[in-house]
């Protein structure tokens, strides 16, 4: 789960797109209201299913990306990113309760920018998207 401390809110507009992919429907509905409070335009996925077409249609700035989905693991989601001209630069930011430190390494090889360990406190999040998204501004 997630603890949920104020934040103050950036001054972002909604230009900026996060695709969301997480299977728990709480800490999905909980990030994505967050998210969306920041400011964020937020498309939020409970299943890798839909990920090439979400990533297509929504063309996000960022993933935040759960590694352990129903129907296919994150991980191979990575692969995919990583497969991709077009989507070989978006930055991702594993959320994942995966804590093994084989997880973590296999994940940043695989392209991801950060991993966050759940639980994580929102702030926490907010700040890693904030200091990736810092590379698309300068």
């Amino acid at each position: 789960m997630y603890s949920m401390i104020a934040a103050p809110v950036p001054s972002l507009n909604s230009t900026i797109r996060i695709l969301l992919v997480e299977d728990n429907d709480i800490s999905r509905q909980l990030m994505s209201d967050f998210l969306g409070h920041c400011g964020y335009s937020i498309r939020a996925l409970s299943s890798g299913s839909d990920f090439a077409q979400t990533m297509t249609q929504f063309r996000p700035h960022l993933v935040l990306l759960d590694l352990k989905l129903p129907d296919i693991d994150g991980f191979m989601l990575l692969e995919q990113l990583q497969r991709s001209s077009e989507w070989a630069n978006i930055p991702v930011i594993v959320v994942s309760a995966f804590a093994f430190q084989v997880d973590r390494q296999r994940a940043l090889e695989l392209g991801a920018r950060q991993y966050l360990v759940k639980p994580v406190v929102l702030p926490q999040i907010q700040q890693a998207i904030n200091d990736e998204l810092k590379y698309l501004t300068s």
